[in-house]
């Protein structure tokens, strides 16, 4: 007995458990040696298949560590133990060879792996014939990683981890573990400090905060149904499809009495529905992926590869998606990339050295946000990212990733003071290695899952985001138009006496609407922090707040670009947003506020109806002015068309609370022209103001057309007329 090992292992220090733990030929003896390490046990035995009797293991540690030599003939074993519970047998962990194969390590360590998810983290598997769980983590700087949970009593020196040096991974099969099983890595730096215990960055579930074990689970076992969904979603996700994205934060769209959550089965049963009747396309969720902190609404997390596990099980996420799938509705996730938290459970300085973000503050920290950046440089952390967008695209059916907060990851200097960034090596502020993983990225997405696409919410004038990388551009499939969304909402706030003093708050989008892939955002960030909810923000008295909202959503629907409503705004929900508490459903009782949620519905379903609406919503050949410059009535008008000859829709809005008569506008083509929607309708609380559901257009020239309708344009209102 190499007594300095044993005591190595006793204090969970040994650099090869593997060497030194488990059967060994002992050639000189010709014997197996076979080695334990059980500081819980009284007393220990081996048991095999061709001896007549177990075999007494002696202890030759006070620790806890036994050893018996067995016949050189023996091939199998198991452990028999005695301790305080009984008398039960194990199999020995540290007899099984490795998992992980060299082309795994080779692809894992060089960053290209982008099935990561199915070797690193825990999974439930069969390995030589016996069912149990193989553990993997990443930490090339550990001295030593142990998996810890209530199996060993959360003793780091039970199950020591095997490591690859060349890949920097860690493995070990623990035999007789199975689902639900709680876990963490203990892990010791390169210095011998113990660190706090870890959570898995790939595990697949976690714990109810706050409580922040992970959790063995299943993957790969839900029976999906939606295959005519698969099999036609790059149609539906198409840039010339209708794109109508309800966004939803799962924890406040509706609660239980006492304040429970939805689950999300319960969420399958009332809020697809709910979406399918609006006419909404798609769902976006707010992050999902595990967080500790509800305050941050999903925006911190910690388990990027755990869907949070307030609703249920990863299985009941997988059911809402199938459920939003079987009812023709896309499912979009919010995915938080840029920084992480730093809770000490979570990736900062996961095995003792700034692994997963940079070391220096100037390149590795948000001082805003107080949260860490990705070191993109890293193949590894790249990889884990990657892999991650990719597992929810394979694992989930997701259909679109909505990349948040993408302008801090591109610029160096994003929040900093001067002094406070480190400039590239060209001397820019621009990201150079997070422009690269937004790339790669983009380019893995659209190759690997050809029916989903990507959405970035970029802030600034970053050019070409959603153009191929071929030609320079970052990939992306869609931007968030975050200048239409300020300036529109800057104008409806303002009395409508002022406006014709802002005109070009309306009009200036126009000038880019085309250069980009747009989404128009009416986002969850625009109704909370004392912005105060849409319907809060409208000018007037209550007829003419609900008119102008009524407006507003008429004018995001029929301006170029696909549509995104945080939920709430299609009820005008007067107070701000609060994730604590259920939206305010009372309010549907009121006409008013039933009213703006059935002009939603119609809006959605207009939308989606009249192709001239969508299927050119990112070409400029989809838009013409008809006539922008009538600043002082408020009136705008403009057209827009389809790919089909003939295929127009004019758009007329009126955006002061004075009723246009014998208002003329030039039109593309003679004959009927129909009212198709009037958002002054009875129906969502108007006062019924139009033209009697059709105008003939008169062979008199105008706007630079041959033939002109004569309108009456509601107050605070908009018309969209089509030809007959």
């Amino acid at each position: 007995m190499d007594k300095s090992a044993a005591a190595a292992i006793a204090a969970g220090d040994h650099r090869d458990p593997f060497g030194f733990l488990g059967p060994h030929v002992d050639e000189e003896h010709g014997t197996l040696l076979v080695r334990a390490f059980l500081p819980a046990a009284h007393g220990a035995e081996v048991v095999t298949e061709n001896s007549h009797g177990p075999i007494a293991m002696r202890k030759v540690h006070d620790a806890g560590l036994y050893e018996a030599a067995l016949p050189a003939t023996s091939k199998s074993y198991r452990l028999r133990i005695t301790d305080r519970t009984g008398v039960h047998e194990i199999d020995d962990p540290y007899s099984f060879a490795p998992v992980l194969g060299s082309l795994d390590l080779h692809l894992l360590a060089e960053g290209t792996h982008y099935r990561n998810f199915d070797k690193l983290g825990a999974h439930i598997m069969t390995h030589e014939g016996v069912a149990g769980v193989h553990f993997a983590v990443w930490a090339p700087n550990a001295r030593r990683v142990s998996v810890v949970g209530d199996f060993n009593g959360w003793d780091g020196r039970c199950h020591v981890m095997r490591l690859h040096p060349g890949a920097g991974i860690w493995e070990i099969f623990i035999p007789g573990l199975g689902e639900g099983a709680l876990y963490k890595f203990e892990i010791k730096a390169a210095d011998g400090t113990m660190l706090p215990l870890k959570a898995d960055p790939y595990a697949f579930a976690m714990e109810p905060p706050p409580r922040t074990a992970s959790r063995v689970t299943r993957t790969g076992c839900f029976a999906w149904t939606d295959g005519d969904w698969m099999g036609q979603r790059a149609q539906r996700n198409a840039i010339g499809a209708p794109v109508s994205i309800y966004e939803v934060h799962l924890g406040s769209w509706r609660r239980r009495a006492g304040g429970r959550y939805l689950s999300y089965a319960e969420l399958a049963d009332e809020l697809v529905p709910y979406v399918k009747e609006l006419g909404f396309t798609h769902i976006e969720l707010m992050p999902v992926s595990e967080f500790p902190f509800d305050g941050s609404w999903g925006y911190q997390p910690i388990g990027l590869f755990a869907p949070t596990s307030r609703f249920g099980s990863p299985d009941g996420l997988r059911l809402l998606v199938d459920r939003c799938h079987a009812a023709g509705i896309g499912v979009i996730l919010d995915w938080v990339v840029g920084h992480f938290p730093e809770d000490a459970h979570g990736l900062v300085r996961f095995d003792g050295t700034h692994l997963y973000e940079h070391a220096d503050p100037r390149l590795g920290r948000h001082a805003d946000w107080g949260t860490l950046i990705y070191n993109f440089g890293r193949n590894e952390v790249v990889n884990y990212l990657i892999g991650n967008a990719l597992y929810w695209l394979d694992e989930f059916h997701i259909d679109g990733l909505r990349v948040d907060a993408v302008a801090s990851m591109l610029y160096l200097d994003y929040s900093r003071k001067a002094g406070e960034w480190l400039a590239n090596r060209y001397g820019g502020n621009e990201n150079l290695e997070a422009i690269a993983f937004l790339k790669r990225l983009n380019e893995t997405v659209y190759a690997q899952h050809p029916g989903a696409f990507t959405i970035a919410e970029e802030s600034t004038a970053w050019p070409l985001v959603t153009r191929p990388t071929s030609s320079g551009g970052l990939g992306f499939g869609f931007k968030w138009n975050m200048g239409w969304m300020n300036d529109s909402l800057r104008y409806i706030a303002r009395d409508p006496v002022h406006r014709k003093h802002h005109h070009n708050d309306l009009t200036f989008s126009l000038m880019y609407a085309f250069s980009e892939n747009f989404v128009l955002p009416l986002s969850h960030d625009e109704v909370v922090h004392g912005k105060r909810s849409l319907i809060g923000r409208m000018p007037g008295d209550r007829w003419q707040r609900f008119a102008n909202l009524r407006l507003y959503l008429s004018y995001l629907y029929t301006h170029p670009g696909k549509k995104l409503l945080f939920m709430g705004g299609e009820m005008a929900q007067e107070r701000e947003w609060n994730h604590d508490t259920s939206l305010d459903w009372h309010l549907l009782d009121d006409a008013d506020h039933r009213g703006i949620q059935v002009l939603v519905r119609d809006l959605n379903r207009l939308y989606t109806a009249l192709t001239a609406l969508h299927e050119r919503d990112c070409e400029a050949s989809g838009f013409e002015w008809i006539d922008c410059h009538d600043y002082e009535q408020g009136v705008l008008s403009f057209l827009r068309r389809g790919t089909a000859s003939g295929d127009v829709a004019v758009v007329v809005c009126n955006m002061t609370p004075v009723p246009r008569n014998d208002y003329r506008i030039g039109v593309p083509q003679p004959g009927g022209w129909r009212e198709r929607f009037n958002s002054d309708s009875s129906f969502y609380g108007g006062s019924n103001t139009g033209n009697a559901g059709r105008v003939e257009a008169s062979p008199r020239a105008m706007h630079g057309h041959a033939n002109s309708l004569d309108l009456t344009i509601p107050p605070l209102a908009v018309l969209v007329m089509v030809p007959e």
